[in-house]
């Protein structure tokens, strides 16, 4: 079987087209291959196939074989492995996922590369403040970008524990089904800094869903996000820079987040199907 291994702001991800390689147990599979040392090792696996309501689909395992709802940054990546592996020439290319139908936006070098894509991640929802109490009470904006997130904010990024803290906060009560967890710490010059604790994947160096939902919930602690019901928010943007690199976020007057940001092949390869 090939697959293709690629990353988007350091979000590593397996990627197969199942049109051609059939993957009938993709959790088995992710979590074998997702293994760093006796795997591939990667974030998760990312399953690129057809699709009866869009121009392709794609679904997403975690490294712990959960499947996830939507993955941002996966995303630029199968919009720069569709047209460059030629599945597609479209520069607009619709993808079917778990939280719907997303649009992708392909930016073209001049070398012909695709390097850089920009993704409408839809309207956020469920955006509400909430308090975790247990052994790490936080303060935060709970919000969903198709996938649940959790969005703290903090004077002092670099105190935060995180492989501790972002367990026990993705499985608080509070979150039957687990959420991602964000912590930021915003500049004063529209730049938030963000570690994230990825649901079924743990500590990772970027998460592009969680850098729009850090996106909405700053904008929703100054009001924005409010004024945009009454139609007075003139929308916003940030650069949410994380370990493994930066993506920019806008949300327009009407809601809709749209995610800019690098999407990288690392390398192809063949693996035995065995699992």
């Amino acid at each position: 079987m090939k697959f293709t291994k690629m990353q988007g702001a350091g979000n590593d991800y397996i990627y197969v087209n199942t049109m051609q390689y059939p993957v009938p147990d993709p959790a088995a599979a992710s979590r074998k291959w997702s293994r760093p040392h006796t795997g591939i090792g990667s974030d998760g696996l990312v399953l690129i196939g057809g699709s009866d309501i869009a121009d392709f689909s794609m679904r997403i395992f975690n490294a712990d074989g959960s499947e996830a709802m939507m993955c941002g940054n996966a995303s630029r990546c199968v919009g720069k492995y569709l047209y460059e592996t030629g599945l597609t020439d479209k520069k607009t290319i619709r993808l079917e996922t778990l939280s719907g139908v997303k649009i992708l936006n392909l930016i073209q070098s001049p070398k012909g590369t695709i390097d850089y894509v920009r993704v409408d991640m839809g309207k956020p929802s469920g955006i509400t403040e909430l308090s975790t109490g247990g052994r790490f009470p936080h303060e935060g904006i709970s919000v969903s970008m198709g996938n649940p997130h959790f969005v703290i904010f903090t004077d002092d990024l670099e105190g935060i524990m995180l492989e501790e803290e972002g367990p026990a906060i993705e499985n608080n009560p509070l979150f039957p089904d687990r959420t991602n967890v964000e912590f930021a710490q915003e500049s004063g010059d529209g730049t938030i800094r963000m570690k994230v604790w990825e649901r079924g994947s743990g500590i990772t160096k970027a998460c592009g869903t969680g850098a729009c939902a850090t996106a909405v919930a700053a904008a929703f602690r100054k009001g924005g996000m409010a004024d945009a019901e009454n139609g007075k928010f003139s929308g916003s943007k940030s650069v949410i820079e994380m370990d493994g690199g930066s993506l920019t976020i806008e949300i327009t007057p009407d809601r809709h987040v749209l995610m800019t940001g690098p999407a990288v092949k690392v390398f192809e390869g063949e693996i035995e199907y065995e699992i």
